[in-house]
């Protein structure tokens, strides 16, 4: 139990996974929309969005020619459960996360695809 308690807060002790999370709050995302707005390289974000799904904090989904990336609220596990129902409520008026969510208004990955 130690060691799953361990991975869990690993998962949530960057603040680019934290930001990460905050924008799958408003919608799913693929990879280079979340780069966009991070201004990460691909390769980063992608280790992100691994260990946040390794952690049970996110699920990814094929749609079409992309690979969508959304909070799992079907993730049963308690600790899991209640941190996703804290981390709505924390940050929320955060500079730098209210500064993504505009962001988030812009990001076109089509655009995105297409520079």
């Amino acid at each position: 139990m130690l060691k799953r308690i361990t991975e869990i807060f690993r998962a949530l002790s960057d603040k680019n996974r934290l930001r990460i999370i905050k924008m799958l709050q408003v919608k799913a995302l693929c990879v280079c929309e979340i780069t966009e707005v991070l201004g990460l390289a691909a390769s980063t974000v992608s280790t992100h969005l691994a260990i946040l799904k390794k952690a049970g904090f996110i699920k990814d989904y094929k749609d079409g020619k992309w690979i969508n990336y959304s909070l799992n609220r079907e993730n049963n596990e308690p600790e899991i459960a209640s941190l996703n129902a804290t981390l709505h409520f924390m940050l929320e008026q955060d500079e730098k996360i209210i500064e993504d969510r505009n962001k988030l208004g812009y990001v076109d990955r089509i655009e995105i695809t297409n520079k």
